[in-house]
């Protein structure tokens, strides 16, 4: 997968298109030390539980999302962020059409 070059400016919300009943991402940078990656969730698109071995903050650009960790709803909207701890199981779940920056964080 290509990242994004680093030396421009970069309309973040742009570079990912919604699709109608999927959610669809593009990685915008990969290094040892961890990734950043953009999501678009359709309405009511989810990623089921699961766990990750790192922290990750979530940012949301656009929408609404709910995201449970250990059990636990966050309601989410554009401008807000939260981080997903490692190891604790978390979900998440496009109450409107959605679109998150997710930087995970390898150390």
């Amino acid at each position: 997968m290509t990242t994004t070059p680093s030396t421009q400016i970069l309309p973040v919300a742009d570079l990912i298109a919604y699709q109608e009943g999927a959610v669809v991402s593009r990685q915008i940078l990969k290094a040892d030390a961890g990734n950043v990656t953009l999501f678009a969730f359709d309405l009511g698109q989810e990623l089921s539980e699961h766990t990750a071995p790192f922290d990750a903050l979530v940012h949301v650009l656009e929408g609404e999302v709910e995201i449970r960790i250990s059990g636990k709803p966050f309601n989410l909207k554009a401008g807000e962020a939260i981080v997903m701890p490692a190891n604790e199981p978390h979900a998440v779940k496009a109450l409107k059409p959605f679109k998150m920056l997710l930087t995970m964080i390898r150390a």
